[in-house]
């Protein structure tokens, strides 16, 4: 145990101690551990205690590599995610752009955060931009700032996602959604290290480090010009790929007591997860990835209140996935009619609309966007949206 919490990469060490050691000097983030009949997990401050009845069960390995973390960085154990950290932890020595790959709810967030809190900008700002979230009319005053009345509104000038940055980290999310217009102008930013603020005549100098993160195949975008290929290459030069949570099947019970400490209620103690719960998870295909992980242990959480023990009775997975290849195939949910959530029935008939218009138009997604009087953005947006819910669609072309 104190190989595995002195191998990880953490900012502050961590000391592991006998739970019957009092004695001064053991550090800032003590961990205390201790051999019992019922195995537990105390949070302390900054550490805590783990009582484990078994040293070399999985159980007793993922509450102490979730306990080391706790908070501090990513957590894992899978071989593939702790060579990510490792790449990631040099990468924050340098300044060079960061292109983080993979699908949502995968933890790239995290990993752009473990990255700037690890590099020399970690005392000035991490700010992180959802590309998709914007629409495309706002974006740009949003990321390059704007001069007082330069548009209609503007009653202030406003200073930007790039100033408000300046001398740490900015994280554009979901870049592949920027519109090209937009792609222009913050590869200007990336070769210059200035913006212009709309409205303003002359540029600003700026010092960001730049980590862009896409759920979609850039270069597939590149190849269709629905990205600069410049841009791509600017940002490409170090790219990491985040795989999805079921091929790192190691990470999942860490992570599991990891959600576990992060949204225990304070005062509440908080239950160990049983071997037979940790199977149940490591046994379930993770559409939803790291995000769904997190409903479903602050469920069992809800779920197992009075217990000292989080069995399998308490675990609930999200709906299962259901294939949407052709609108006849759309499945609509099991439950009774009233008991189905009008979220749900909503997305499947939007599913529904969306796919009858990509079939009508051979897949061709711009198209089916004027068919349904959206933009393809957020046509991609939606299509994305469904496949987090467990809807899998097709993504056209």
């Amino acid at each position: 145990m104190a190989g595995i919490a002195s191998s990880l990469f953490m900012e502050r060490p961590v000391t592991l101690a006998d739970a019957s050691d009092h004695s001064s000097g053991l550090g800032a983030r003590t961990i205390r551990v201790a051999r019992g009949e019922t195995p537990a997990i105390e949070q302390s401050g900054t550490g805590g205690t783990i009582t484990y009845s078994d040293p070399i069960a999985e159980s007793s390995i993922a509450a102490l590599v979730a306990m080391t973390y706790a908070g501090e960085g990513p957590v894992a154990a899978d071989p593939a995610s702790l060579s990510i950290i490792a790449l990631a932890d040099r990468l924050a020595r340098t300044d060079i752009p960061v292109l983080i790959n993979g699908p949502t709810g995968t933890g790239k967030e995290v990993l752009s955060n473990f990255i700037h809190r690890r590099s020399a900008r970690a005392q000035k700002p991490f700010i992180a931009v959802n590309c998709a979230a914007i629409p495309e009319t706002m974006l740009e005053a949003m990321l390059f700032g704007h001069e007082k009345g330069s548009f209609t509104g503007a009653n202030a000038a406003g200073e930007g996602f790039f100033r408000a940055a300046d001398g740490g980290t900015l994280l554009l999310d979901e870049i592949a959604e920027m519109p090209l217009s937009l792609q222009a102008k913050l590869l200007r930013a990336l070769q210059e290290g200035e913006v212009v603020p709309i409205g303003a005549t002359r540029p600003i100098k700026v010092d960001v480090r730049i980590i862009a993160c896409a759920n979609r195949d850039l270069p597939h975008e590149v190849q269709e010009g629905r990205f600069r290929a410049d841009l791509y290459y600017r940002l490409n030069v170090f790219p990491i790929e985040m795989l999805a949570l079921r091929e790192r099947r190691a990470d999942i019970a860490p992570l599991a007591f990891a959600m576990l400490l992060r949204h225990v209620a304070k005062g509440e103690r908080m239950p160990w997860i049983s071997d037979a719960a940790l199977a149940a998870l490591a046994n379930y295909a993770w559409p939803g990835n790291v995000r769904e992980l997190e409903n479903v242990m602050r469920r069992a959480l809800l779920l197992a209140q009075g217990h000292a023990e989080i069995g399998v009775e308490h675990i609930v997975f999200d709906m299962t996935a259901r294939a949407v290849e052709r609108p006849t195939e759309v499945a609509v949910p099991t439950e009774p009619a009233g008991a189905a959530k009008l979220s749900k029935i909503v997305q499947i008939s939007e599913a529904r609309a969306i796919m009858e218009a990509l079939e009508s138009v051979g897949g061709h997604r711009a198209n089916a966007a004027r068919a349904l009087g959206i933009s393809e953005r957020t046509l991609r947006y939606r299509l994305a949206s469904f496949r987090e819910a467990g809807i899998a669609v097709g993504a056209g072309r």
